[in-house]
């Protein structure tokens, strides 16, 4: 029962990653990879200061704070800079990893243990579930405010938008800020969660991120704002109790190193599913 709950916590703080892919690969058609960076940065800028006698809220603030200056580096980089989408999340990414390690004072690790954190005097599942109430009304009330609609009419059509005076750039710059913000707040709560803040806890958060993104769109058939975040964070909740159970399975011989070729094979599987309900449904 106990690995279960860790299960459903450990899926509750990566659904704001889901989120946050959520809003710039579906919302706006921007494939940003700089997802992997934003999360270690959270964790970094969050484990330094509570290491550093920083009150966790303000840490944790901190850490969305910084994710949203990645977002926006990120954006110029594209807008500004002229590097294609897909190079300019890879650089901003690559380049974290040395500011990361700044900002953690040159080591690979921060221990957090003996420091208050948000989960240190209540229940983790009920903190989780208390901000992503907050996360899910935010989000889905600015979706559907007029800047929610033209980020969505920017992923639909931006040539036509340009046409009608939305400030594309603005939008997408705005976008990509919220939606990195909102992954490095998962890297804080995931460094407070494990008491740790490592180097290595960021690789492989695109592909949980999108794993729990593609499994909760085959729960929740709705297209609604708000369906549509929920379905991040059931679907990752799903992914981490499939993750769990196929390691307590004992004919498949699986091990906690394993998780990473577990996670390609459940979103392979999962794609695969998917075009082959698109296709049949274009048989019809």
């Amino acid at each position: 029962m106990e690995e279960i709950l860790i299960a459903v916590e450990v899926g509750l703080i990566y659904s704001i990653v889901a989120i946050g892919i959520y809003l710039t690969f579906r919302i706006i058609d921007f494939p940003d990879l700089t997802c992997d960076g934003s999360f270690m940065s959270g964790a970094a800028v969050s484990g330094a200061l509570i290491a550093n006698g920083v009150s966790v809220v303000l840490a944790t603030v901190s850490a969305f704070a910084v994710g949203v200056v990645v977002g926006i580096i990120t954006g110029i980089l594209h807008i500004y800079c002229k590097v294609q989408n897909l190079l300019a999340g890879i650089l901003v990414a690559f380049m974290l990893y040395s500011v990361n390690m700044r900002i953690m004072g040159g080591v690979s690790n921060i221990s957090l243990v003996g420091y208050d954190t948000l989960f240190s005097n209540i229940s983790p599942i009920l903190v989780l579930l208390c901000i992503l109430v907050f996360v899910l009304c935010t989000f889905s009330y600015v979706l559907n405010t007029d800047f929610g609609l033209s980020a969505r009419a920017i992923g639909y059509n931006k040539a036509v938008c340009k046409t009608v005076n939305i400030c594309v750039s603005g939008v997408t710059l705005a976008i990509l800020g919220l939606s990195n913000g909102a992954i490095a707040l998962s890297g804080s709560l995931m460094a407070q969660y494990q008491q740790l803040c490592d180097t290595s806890q960021g690789i492989g958060t695109l592909v949980v991120g999108f794993a729990g993104i593609f499994l909760g769109e085959k729960v929740f058939k709705r297209k609604s704002v708000i369906f549509s975040i929920l379905s991040c964070i059931v679907g990752s909740v799903i992914y981490r109790l499939i993750i769990a159970f196929a390691l307590h399975v004992e004919l498949l011989h699986l091990e906690v190193y394993d998780v990473n070729l577990i996670t390609g094979v459940v979103v392979t599987i999962v794609i695969y599913l998917t075009k082959v309900r698109i296709s049949h449904d274009k048989d019809k």
